[in-house]
Formats: structure tokens, sequence, C-alpha cells
């Protein structure tokens, strides 16, 4: 008899052992005290019991079961155990996250009055979360109708990449970048030797400058204008008196009461004149041609005829 109770003992210690480690591999601490919540949500995306429940990122819970409301139909009742100490305030909504590796946890986002609390059994509305594996699921049906564009996109840029002008184009990119970095080059030499020397040569311009004006300063502007117009009066008298002196000659030249008139304007003169060129010429002329009409010599003397 008392082998049996042994045996009664041992197998019932043994199914307590088992179900407080499937509770634990489930995550479920059968010696904590826990308050139980339920939340309704219309899909609840593949969560499953024992998956984990997070408020602020950390974990304050687990699901505890799953069941259809069979009367409704349209609502799925979750019912989550969170730690004792959990306090939820009102206005709190739990959401459902889809992982990057498929599963699925519910996060507690907190409602904003945190004097007032759920208590413990009461309903929590739940919903799902738009994530970042939400969003890509969005945007496939975006991506499907750009892929054409993007295949003919690729596909004028093979041909342009393939072209030679784009091949010259990149030499001649390469070459003007050459001459810009030696320009830039000579540049910073000329603003390290030159510009200081050129900005000295100013300085020492701008002083002459200055002592030129300061001289200029000192002159007598006032007795060296006065005499500039003296000498403006004396030039435009004496330009006068030289209009004078021509129109004199002028008259003179076209009167005919002076000798130089009349030479000038006396047609018989003129003929006169050209008439003793005339002989003269012919003189000059019988003169070379017989010497002797004219000069005589003689050694023993000039012989009577």
């Amino acid at each position: 008899m008392k082998k049996e109770v042994k045996i009664s003992l041992a197998a019932i210690a043994a199914i307590i052992l088992l179900f407080i480690g499937i509770n634990f591999l489930k995550g479920i601490n059968v010696f904590q005290s826990s308050n139980t919540y339920y939340v309704k949500f219309a899909d609840i995306g593949g969560l499953s019991v024992s998956n984990p429940v997070f408020a602020n990122g950390y974990p304050v819970g687990i699901v505890r079961t799953i069941d259809y409301d069979y009367q409704q139909g349209r609502h799925v009742v979750v019912g989550i155990e969170l730690d004792k100490e959990m306090r939820v305030p009102e206005g709190t909504r739990a959401e459902l996250e889809t992982e990057l590796m498929g599963g699925v946890k519910m996060l507690l986002a907190l409602g904003p009055n945190p004097l007032k609390h759920v208590a413990p059994g009461d309903t929590i509305q739940g919903g799902m979360k738009i994530g970042a594996m939400d969003k890509v699921g969005a945007m496939i049906p975006v991506i499907e109708k750009m892929l054409p564009k993007l295949d003919s996109i690729l596909t004028n840029v093979n041909h342009l990449t393939g072209d030679g002008a784009l091949e010259q184009t990149l030499h001649n990119t390469a070459a003007l970048t050459a001459e810009l970095h030696e320009t830039s080059v000579r540049l910073n030499g000329m603003m390290k030797n030159d510009l200081p020397q050129t900005l000295s040569n100013l300085k020492a311009a701008s002083a002459n400058a200055n002592v030129f004006a300061a001289k200029l300063a000192a002159l007598d502007l006032a007795s060296t204008l006065q005499s500039v117009d003296e000498t403006l009066a004396s030039a435009r008298k004496m330009s006068d008196n030289l209009n004078d002196i021509t129109d004199n000659l002028d008259t003179k030249l076209k009167s005919k009461d002076n000798t130089l008139g009349l030479f000038l304007n006396d047609r018989g003169v003129y003929d006169n004149l050209n008439s003793t060129l005339q002989h003269a010429d012919s003189l000059m002329i019988d003169l070379k041609a017989h010497p002797k009409r004219y000069v005589h010599f003689s050694i023993f003397g000039k012989k009577d005829k």
C-alpha cells in the first residue's frame, strides 16, 4: 500500500513538473500572480498563444487565450495576462505588429490619463499597427506598375552607356577637369606670389597719387588759370592778325594796283614772260650748237677779219 502511494505521489509530481515545464517553455510563470484582460480584434494576423505583450518596448505579459466570437462572428477575443503591478490607463489600445521574420507581437499603446485605469477582466480595443512590412506590402502594387518603366529606363541607360559619344564626353570631361586643376594651381600661385606684389605696387601708386594730389593742392591754381587765359587770349589775337594778313595778301594778289597783283593777274605780262623764256631757250640752244659765234679764244690774240 505504501508503495502504491509513493508511485501515485511521484506521478502527480511528474505531472506538476511537466505542466510547469510546458508553461515555462511557453513563457508563462505559474508562480507569478497576474491580471487578465481581454482584447477584441477584427483580425489577429497570425497571433498565437504565449506570444509576448509589450508596453513601451518592455515585456509585461503574454497571450493566454484566443477565442473566436461566434455570436457576433466579427471579432476574435484575445485573453492576455499582464503582471500584477502593471496598471493599464484608460484609453489604452492593443496593436498587433508583424515582425520581419513573420511573427506577431502585441504592443500596448498606453492611454494618456495615468490616474484612471482599466479594471482586470475588462476589454481593451485592439487593431493592427501599420509597420514597415505593411508599408512594403502597400508599395508592392506601385512597384509592379513601375517595373515596365524601370525596364525601359534600364534599356535606354544601356544604349546610352554603349554609345561612343558618352565615352568621348567622359574623356573630354576628364581633360577639362585636369585643365581646371592646372588653372586652379596657377591661380593659387598667382594669389600667393603675384597678388601681394600687385597690391604692393597699388599701394605705392596710391601713395604717389596722394603726393601728387598734395602738390597739386599746394599750387596757385588761380594764377595758373589766369596765365593760361592770357596765353589763350594772345594766341587768339595772333590768329586774328594772321587772318588779317592773309586777307590783305589775298586782296593784293587779286588787285591790279600793285606789281605782284599785275604780275599774277595781267595776261600780257604772262605772255611777254613766256615769249622771253622761249627766246632765251632758243638762244641757249643756238649757243650750244654754235659756241664760236658768241665766244672767241686764241692763244696768239684775236685776228682781225
